[in-house]
Protein backbone atom coordinates (compact mmCIF):
# COMPACT_ATOMS: atom_id res chain seq x y z
CA UNK A 1 0.00 0.00 0.00
CA UNK A 2 3.03 2.29 0.78
CA UNK A 3 3.78 2.61 -2.92
CA UNK A 4 0.17 3.58 -3.68
CA UNK A 5 0.19 6.30 -1.01
CA UNK A 6 3.04 7.81 -2.88
CA UNK A 7 2.01 7.38 -6.67
CA UNK A 8 -0.75 9.81 -5.76
CA UNK A 9 0.17 12.50 -3.06
CA UNK A 10 3.15 13.15 -0.58
CA UNK A 11 3.30 11.33 2.48
CA UNK A 12 5.98 11.52 4.98
CA UNK A 13 7.22 7.78 6.07
CA UNK A 14 5.27 8.67 9.34
CA UNK A 15 2.28 9.40 7.78
CA UNK A 16 2.41 6.52 6.27
CA UNK A 17 2.54 4.88 9.29
CA UNK A 18 0.35 6.11 10.71
CA UNK A 19 -2.24 5.68 8.12
CA UNK A 20 -1.18 1.91 8.16
CA UNK A 21 -1.68 1.68 11.72
CA UNK A 22 -5.65 2.70 11.54
CA UNK A 23 -6.39 -0.03 8.80
CA UNK A 24 -7.08 -3.90 9.74
CA UNK A 25 -5.43 -6.91 7.80
CA UNK A 26 -8.50 -9.08 6.83
CA UNK A 27 -8.48 -12.55 4.97
CA UNK A 28 -11.35 -14.05 2.60
CA UNK A 29 -11.86 -17.15 1.08
CA UNK A 30 -12.58 -17.70 -2.43
CA UNK A 31 -16.34 -17.36 -2.99
CA UNK A 32 -16.40 -15.39 0.42
CA UNK A 33 -19.06 -12.19 0.48
CA UNK A 34 -17.18 -9.16 1.79
CA UNK A 35 -20.28 -6.91 2.31
CA UNK A 36 -23.70 -7.70 1.07
CA UNK A 37 -26.60 -5.50 -0.01
CA UNK A 38 -29.00 -4.20 2.94
CA UNK A 39 -26.15 -4.52 5.34
CA UNK A 40 -24.43 -1.00 6.36
CA UNK A 41 -21.01 -0.60 4.63
CA UNK A 42 -18.58 0.34 7.79
CA UNK A 43 -15.11 0.22 5.61
CA UNK A 44 -13.29 0.80 2.64
CA UNK A 45 -11.18 -1.83 1.46
CA UNK A 46 -7.81 -1.75 -0.02
CA UNK A 47 -6.17 -5.46 -2.17
CA UNK A 48 -3.55 -6.31 -0.86
CA UNK A 49 -4.08 -9.70 -2.92
CA UNK A 50 -6.34 -11.66 -4.58
CA UNK A 51 -9.64 -10.05 -6.58
CA UNK A 52 -13.15 -9.06 -6.08
CA UNK A 53 -16.35 -8.75 -7.67
CA UNK A 54 -19.06 -6.11 -7.05
CA UNK A 55 -22.28 -6.43 -8.38
CA UNK A 56 -26.00 -5.55 -7.78
CA UNK A 57 -29.33 -7.63 -8.19
CA UNK A 58 -31.95 -6.61 -9.78
CA UNK A 59 -35.36 -6.47 -8.87
CA UNK A 60 -36.18 -9.93 -10.67
CA UNK A 61 -33.07 -11.05 -8.65
CA UNK A 62 -30.41 -11.52 -11.57
CA UNK A 63 -27.04 -10.35 -10.94
CA UNK A 64 -25.32 -7.48 -12.98
CA UNK A 65 -21.38 -7.22 -12.17
CA UNK A 66 -20.49 -3.51 -11.75
CA UNK A 67 -16.52 -4.00 -11.70
CA UNK A 68 -13.69 -6.43 -10.75
CA UNK A 69 -11.29 -5.50 -7.73
CA UNK A 70 -7.18 -6.67 -8.32
CA UNK A 71 -4.43 -5.83 -6.53
CA UNK A 72 -4.08 -2.19 -5.28
CA UNK A 73 -7.83 -1.78 -5.82
CA UNK A 74 -10.12 0.23 -3.71
CA UNK A 75 -13.01 -1.43 -3.29
CA UNK A 76 -16.94 -0.81 -0.82
CA UNK A 77 -20.20 0.43 -1.38
CA UNK A 78 -19.11 4.47 -1.34
CA UNK A 79 -22.47 6.06 -0.50
CA UNK A 80 -22.85 3.18 2.29
CA UNK A 81 -19.67 4.52 3.49
CA UNK A 82 -20.36 7.93 3.22
CA UNK A 83 -24.44 8.80 4.32
CA UNK A 84 -24.65 5.59 6.81
CA UNK A 85 -26.92 4.25 4.27
CA UNK A 86 -27.19 0.60 3.61
CA UNK A 87 -25.38 -0.91 1.11
CA UNK A 88 -26.72 -1.39 -2.68
CA UNK A 89 -23.59 -3.32 -3.85
CA UNK A 90 -22.15 -6.95 -2.89
CA UNK A 91 -18.67 -7.46 -2.86
CA UNK A 92 -17.31 -11.07 -2.83
CA UNK A 93 -14.12 -12.48 -3.47
CA UNK A 94 -13.16 -14.67 -6.26
CA UNK A 95 -9.65 -15.68 -5.26
CA UNK A 96 -8.53 -16.31 -1.58
CA UNK A 97 -8.42 -12.09 -0.74
CA UNK A 98 -6.44 -10.43 1.91
CA UNK A 99 -7.20 -6.53 2.35
CA UNK A 100 -6.47 -3.86 4.32
CA UNK A 101 -10.08 -2.30 5.79
CA UNK A 102 -10.22 1.10 7.32
CA UNK A 103 -12.97 2.52 9.24
CA UNK A 104 -15.12 5.55 8.41
CA UNK A 105 -14.10 7.18 11.69
CA UNK A 106 -10.33 6.22 10.62
CA UNK A 107 -10.66 7.59 7.57
CA UNK A 108 -12.58 10.87 8.24
CA UNK A 109 -9.22 11.63 11.16
CA UNK A 110 -7.06 11.00 8.33
CA UNK A 111 -9.21 13.18 6.30
CA UNK A 112 -8.91 15.79 9.14
CA UNK A 113 -4.99 15.38 10.46
CA UNK A 114 -2.92 14.43 6.81
CA UNK A 115 -3.22 17.62 4.13
CA UNK A 116 -1.79 14.72 2.23
CA UNK A 117 -4.20 12.16 2.28
CA UNK A 118 -6.72 14.91 0.99
CA UNK A 119 -4.80 15.24 -1.81
CA UNK A 120 -4.67 11.15 -2.35
CA UNK A 121 -8.24 10.62 -1.80
CA UNK A 122 -9.00 13.53 -3.82
CA UNK A 123 -7.45 11.41 -6.83
CA UNK A 124 -8.30 7.95 -6.48
CA UNK A 125 -12.42 10.35 -6.32
CA UNK A 126 -10.94 11.25 -9.60
CA UNK A 127 -9.89 8.12 -11.43
CA UNK A 128 -12.89 6.46 -10.56
CA UNK A 129 -15.28 9.18 -11.52
CA UNK A 130 -12.97 8.96 -14.75
CA UNK A 131 -13.44 5.42 -14.98
CA UNK A 132 -16.82 5.31 -14.60
CA UNK A 133 -17.96 7.74 -17.10
CA UNK A 134 -15.24 5.55 -19.83
CA UNK A 135 -17.37 2.84 -18.81
CA UNK A 136 -20.43 3.96 -19.40
CA UNK A 137 -19.47 5.81 -22.72
CA UNK A 138 -18.03 2.80 -23.62
CA UNK A 139 -21.01 0.69 -23.44
CA UNK A 140 -22.86 2.66 -25.58
CA UNK A 141 -20.05 3.61 -28.38
CA UNK A 142 -18.46 0.27 -28.55
CA UNK A 143 -19.78 -2.81 -29.57
CA UNK A 144 -19.93 -5.96 -27.31
CA UNK A 145 -16.93 -7.46 -29.02
CA UNK A 146 -14.95 -4.21 -29.31
CA UNK A 147 -15.71 -3.96 -24.77
CA UNK A 148 -14.11 -7.56 -24.86
CA UNK A 149 -11.21 -6.98 -26.31
CA UNK A 150 -10.63 -3.55 -24.74
CA UNK A 151 -11.23 -5.74 -21.06
CA UNK A 152 -8.36 -8.22 -22.76
CA UNK A 153 -5.97 -5.92 -23.49
CA UNK A 154 -6.23 -3.71 -20.11
CA UNK A 155 -6.72 -7.05 -18.03
CA UNK A 156 -4.42 -9.59 -19.94
CA UNK A 157 -4.72 -12.81 -16.78
CA UNK A 158 -8.33 -11.99 -16.65
CA UNK A 159 -9.49 -14.80 -18.27
CA UNK A 160 -7.61 -16.97 -15.95
CA UNK A 161 -8.61 -15.35 -13.16
CA UNK A 162 -12.41 -14.77 -13.63
CA UNK A 163 -15.09 -16.72 -15.05
CA UNK A 164 -16.72 -16.58 -18.79
CA UNK A 165 -19.89 -16.38 -16.57
CA UNK A 166 -19.13 -13.18 -14.11
CA UNK A 167 -16.62 -11.76 -17.21
CA UNK A 168 -19.85 -11.83 -19.62
CA UNK A 169 -21.96 -10.15 -16.86
CA UNK A 170 -19.55 -6.97 -16.66
CA UNK A 171 -20.48 -6.95 -20.28
CA UNK A 172 -23.67 -7.30 -20.55
CA UNK A 173 -23.52 -9.76 -22.93
CA UNK A 174 -23.24 -13.79 -22.56
CA UNK A 175 -20.28 -16.29 -21.59
CA UNK A 176 -21.76 -18.32 -25.04
CA UNK A 177 -20.62 -14.81 -26.87
CA UNK A 178 -18.08 -14.65 -25.22
CA UNK A 179 -16.67 -18.06 -26.65
CA UNK A 180 -17.54 -17.15 -30.07
CA UNK A 181 -15.08 -14.05 -29.29
CA UNK A 182 -12.31 -16.72 -27.94
CA UNK A 183 -12.41 -18.99 -31.00
CA UNK A 184 -12.83 -15.52 -33.18
CA UNK A 185 -9.24 -14.22 -31.79
CA UNK A 186 -7.01 -17.51 -31.95
CA UNK A 187 -7.80 -17.86 -35.73
CA UNK A 188 -6.24 -14.56 -36.00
Amino acid sequence: MKDHLLKYSDFTENEINYILNLTEEKEFKKKEHILTSGDKELYQYFILSGCIRGYIIDFNGKEHNIEFGFQNYWFGDMESFAHGTDATYNYQALEDLTILAISKRNWDKLSEEIPAFIKYTSELYRNAMIFQQKRIAEHFILTAEQRYFNLIANHPDILQRISLKNIASYLGITAEFISILRKKSIQR
